[in-house]
């Protein structure tokens, strides 16, 4: 029985039942993130999801490196018509600096 994990629509590769692209899963995994790992940061997607993508990636490489590198260009192309306002940046940036707390 086969399963299908990944959809195309509007132009890229997205995890079925979700919003998330697989651009996202398959860079965490390149970054050498474990599946258990990528799919802590996604807690709408099963384990079986996050694997399944995985293999589709593997199975797919040059379509879906393709699909990354356009997703990039068109990115990176938004941030720079829409840069983030100095207050905003200045903002995240101190966020990011702070140590953080971890809850109980």
């Amino acid at each position: 029985m086969s399963k299908e994990f990944v959809e195309r629509w509007d132009g890229s590769f997205y995890l079925i039942g979700s919003r998330v692209p697989l651009a996202h899963i398959v860079r965490e995994f390149q970054r050498g993130e474990s599946p258990e790992a990528v799919r802590s940061h996604y807690p709408a997607l099963s384990l079986e999801q996050v694997y399944g993508s995985i293999t589709f990636y593997l199975g797919s490489q040059q379509e879906v490196e393709k699909d990354i590198v356009e997703r990039e260009r068109e990115e990176d192309a938004f941030t720079a018509a829409h840069p983030t306002p100095p207050k905003v940046r200045m903002t995240f940036e101190r966020l990011r600096q702070q140590p953080v707390s971890r809850q109980r």
